[in-house]
């Protein structure tokens, strides 16, 4: 009797636990950002095929639902463990770093455990298999990366710091190794490594600017108030600091907006403790400064193209995530990320709906983006924009419907 209701405690108790394990995976693979990498904007979920254009060549995510043939079905325990601790696949072909591996080694066992456990319970994803990287030499030599584990990825778990609060080593565990933020706002060394010494100064990521994630008050988010960085983490804009544009939106949609306060609360705990560093453009201070321009023709477009979402002051109009004043992005002189945007445009999903910014693709020459461009940097932080048309031409590539300026006009010809 007693035997036979043992049997049943764990047959009732094992699909309970279970379910917190797949929950609780759930949870860990959004904080892990594992969507924003392996989903193709407007693709199946976690179904692969995004590329990755690097200096050294081009990769491209694998998909990692549990389809056995070109998913993770057939994955392992220790499987899955080597690939996410040591940068090792299945069949023993060393990952490229582009899967940050080199932040996920320090995750734990059980959190990884979880993740495949929820992968697993998702639906299989059939696709077709994942295309080889295409790298230069000596890149696409794959054995040198077990030299390059060695010195740029221990196989090692992050370890508490046991003078900081609990707080703190929780943001610890979700900005190094979970969220592994470093991956893209920390510079690289010459081996395509983290350059620990300038961790969270800012770098250049496939032609955006992951910004300045340290302590110092000019280029990073000193000046930033807890709420202030809370609200954009959370939601992908802040009252006085702009939103969120770009791989950033991606992070927040997929990932962050997703986390208890609490874990918010941690990162910025943590983030507020990493040391200043120097580097990347000034954030911008207040409210919008709403500067006189010269530019006739920038001002103009501006109005025309831009206002009416955005406002002449910069203030926005209904919607808080198109309000500018206070955008890092618009206190680059050299417009990077704000180049993007009007090339590319921008979305996001939010907990009120999806908010986006159209690309400029089709509607204005080169030269007159250019103009609006440099004019919105004038007017939201007043410094001298330094955007030039062929930055703008470069960003947009080929694009065989843009317009081209037009020709000079000819005295007494209208």
């Amino acid at each position: 009797m007693i035997r036979t209701l043992l049997i049943a405690s764990v047959l009732l108790a094992g699909p309970a636990l279970a379910d917190d394990l797949v929950t609780k995976g759930e949870y860990l693979t959004r904080a892990a950002d594992c969507a924003g990498c392996h989903t193709v904007p407007g693709g199946m979920m976690y179904a692969g095929g995004r590329a990755f254009t690097l200096p050294m060549g081009t990769v491209w995510s694998p998909n990692i639902t549990p389809d056995p043939k070109n998913g993770i079905g057939g994955y392992s325990d220790e499987d899955w463990l080597k690939a996410l601790q040591k940068g090792v696949a299945r069949d023993g072909r060393h990952l490229y770093p582009a899967m940050p591996y080199a932040s996920y080694t320090k995750m734990s066992r059980e959190d990884a455990l979880a993740i495949k456990a929820y992968l697993f319970s998702l639906k299989p994803v059939e696709t077709a298999a994942t295309p080889a990287a295409t790298m230069k030499f000596p890149y696409d030599q794959r054995w040198g990366l077990a030299f390059w584990n060695l010195v740029n990825a221990p196989n090692r778990r992050l370890e508490p710091d046991t003078s900081k609060s609990a707080a703190w080593n929780r943001g610890a565990y979700l900005v190094e190794a979970l969220g592994h933020c470093g991956e893209c706002h920390t510079p690289r060394n010459f081996m395509q490594g983290l350059k620990d010494s300038k961790a969270y100064a800012g770098a250049n990521q496939q032609g955006w600017i992951a910004y300045n994630l340290s302590s110092d008050k000019e280029a990073g988010i000193g000046g930033w108030s807890d709420a202030q960085l809370a609200s954009y983490l959370s939601t992908g804009q802040a009252a006085g600091r702009g939103p969120a544009s770009g791989p950033m939106a991606e992070v927040v949609q997929f990932s962050l907006r997703y986390l208890t306060q609490d874990d918010i609360k941690a990162i910025v705990a943590y983030l507020r403790d990493r040391p200043a560093q120097a580097g990347g453009p000034p954030a911008v201070q207040g409210a919008p400064k709403a500067t006189a321009s010269s530019d006739s023709a920038g001002a103009r477009l501006y109005n025309q193209a831009c206002a009416g979402c955005h406002m002449p002051d910069g203030k926005g109009r209904q919607s808080p995530w198109a309000a500018l004043g206070g955008s890092h992005s618009l206190g680059d002189v050299n417009g990077t990320n704000l180049v993007q945007v009007l090339a590319h445009g921008t979305q996001m999903e939010t907990a009120q709906g999806l908010v986006f910014m159209h690309s400029f693709t089709g509607g204005y020459s080169d030269r007159e983006l250019a103009a609006i461009a440099n004019y919105t940097i004038g007017q939201m932080s007043g410094r001298e924009g330094k955007v030039t048309a062929e930055q703008i031409g470069a960003a947009r590539g080929n694009d065989a419907h843009k317009p081209t300026d037009p020709p000079p006009q000819v005295a007494g010809l209208h």
